[in-house]
């Protein structure tokens, strides 16, 4: 059974800085894209960062671009968004998962295992 953790979420004001990690359990992802997701009650989930199977790739969304980095530690099983300047309209839940394949990888389908999220609240 693959178990997916988020944790660091939380309140900060608008300019501050979180660092969200998730750890996984039941296999390793050293073979997976990975990436964070956000989320909004009554909204789609969206596509935040994503990172390949060795790190040496990263994608992110254009409202977060230059602001949120992706990492990753293969020899942990655990992935990172370091979120720095963030906005008001950062808040979400963020959910991290796991891709069916090692590349580069963006659409929501193509992400097979998801954590249950973080609740990221930034306050104007």
């Amino acid at each position: 059974q693959v178990h997916m953790v988020e944790s660091g979420g939380g309140l900060v004001q608008a300019g501050g800085s979180l660092r969200l990690s998730c750890a996984a359990s039941g296999r390793t992802f050293s073979g997976s894209a990975l990436g964070w997701f956000r989320q909004l009650p009554g909204k789609e989930r969206e596509f935040v960062a994503g990172i390949n199977w060795n790190g040496s790739g990263t994608t992110y969304a254009d409202s977060v671009k230059g602001r949120f980095t992706i990492s990753r530690d293969n020899a942990k099983n655990t992935v990172d968004l370091q979120m720095n300047s963030l906005k008001p309209e950062d808040t979400a839940v963020y959910h991290c998962a796991a891709g069916r394949v090692a590349g580069l990888i963006t659409r929501l389908s193509e992400f097979g295992s998801w954590g249950q999220g973080t609740q990221v609240t930034v306050s104007s």
